[in-house]
């Protein structure tokens, strides 16, 4: 007879651990096995915007996992941890998660794991969410963070002590320096200012894409049609809204990408206070209605204001739909290479 023997602080230990959810994997590649028996290279991050600091740990992930043979995935949260630590303070994300995966895809990762959030993982110490979710649940044998990487409950652990960690275990681990821009680090936080404010030139520079909001198309009050200019209202829109303004877009639908000009914010030329997301699709004629629809925002026109009249609103909106254009049409001719009109 075969007896395991556990002393009652070993008990205690096992017992206070709490179930974790097994991640979500997303955007796999053929490369992915579905048993990880000798585990895989992982990157552990929020990922949020997918920036291009975040690019550059994917590079040196996919460095480590073709040096060491094993697979590669960025390992990332749904919802961000701060959204179940401090909900009423949490920011608007920049990428929904299924778009978060997909750009981490694009950067060449075999697998993009989605951990659903909750208070039983967020409540997880450091040295446990090592032990339980990198190795028991990941199978991590490889590690490629940010020299800012934190991890457990309260941010309590860092990159030593990560190290310290990833040494007891035979593990390897690769820290990588912010990546600096005008002497900035590149950060989540510093594109979500800027997307904030509407800087999309710069915030542009520093994502991996351009930024994009997502939302479904409702019926609104037709003023746009009836001006000459029919827009698609955006709801359900769950990452940052940019600040008020009128911008140029790039507008993506199921039968094709067109150039946009979009308005963000009440149209109180109309005596409306609420706030509204109209994109006039340039050149597009048909019923975007029920449909869900990408907006990828690429400068700041003008701010919105309040006009005397209709037809002092409708010379302006073709002033816009012009620039709008011009300023597709400028990218194109940067990036030939790529999509119709960028």
């Amino acid at each position: 007879m075969i007896c395991a023997i556990f002393s009652c602080s070993t008990l205690d230990t096992y017992r206070s651990v709490p179930k974790i959810l097994p991640p979500a994997e997303l955007e796999t590649s053929s490369n992915w096995p579905s048993v990880r028996k000798d585990g895989c290279a992982v990157a552990v991050g929020n990922f949020d915007g997918v920036h291009i600091g975040h690019a550059a740990i994917i590079a040196q992930l996919l460095k480590v996992s073709d040096a060491l043979g094993l697979p590669s995935a960025a390992y990332t949260f749904d919802p961000h941890p701060s959204a179940i630590v401090r909900p009423n303070a949490s920011p608007p994300p920049l990428t929904t998660s299924a778009r978060r995966a997909y750009l981490l895809r694009l950067l060449g990762v075999d697998a993009v794991l989605v951990q659903p959030t909750d208070q039983n993982l967020v409540s997880l110490e450091a040295n446990t969410f090592f032990e339980n979710v990198l190795i028991g649940s990941v199978n991590a044998r490889a590690l490629v963070e940010g020299r800012d990487f934190r991890f457990g409950r309260g941010r309590s652990g860092d990159v030593a002590l990560l190290g310290a960690l990833c040494q007891r275990h035979g593990m390897s681990l690769e820290v990588i320096d912010p990546l600096l821009v005008d002497g900035q680090a590149v950060s989540s936080s510093r594109i979500r200012a800027l997307v904030a404010a509407g800087n999309f030139v710069v915030a542009n520079k520093l994502l991996t894409s351009p930024y994009r909001l997502t939302g479904h198309i409702v019926q609104g009050a037709q003023i746009g049609r009836t001006l000459g200019f029919p827009t698609a209202n955006m709801k359900k829109v769950t990452t940052l809204i940019p600040a008020f303004g009128v911008y140029a877009a790039m507008a993506c639908t199921e039968s094709g990408q067109w150039p946009a000009a979009v308005h963000i914010g009440p149209n109180v030329s109309f005596g409306q206070s609420d706030l509204s997301i109209e994109v006039h699709l340039i050149g597009f004629s048909g019923d975007l209605y029920g449909t869900i629809l990408d907006v990828d925002f690429l400068e700041k026109l003008r701010e919105t204001q309040k006009f005397s009249s209709p037809a002092l609103l409708s010379s302006q909106l073709s002033e816009d739909v012009k620039a709008a254009l011009h300023s597709v049409l400028s990218r194109k001719k940067q990036t030939p290479e790529a999509n119709p009109f960028f």
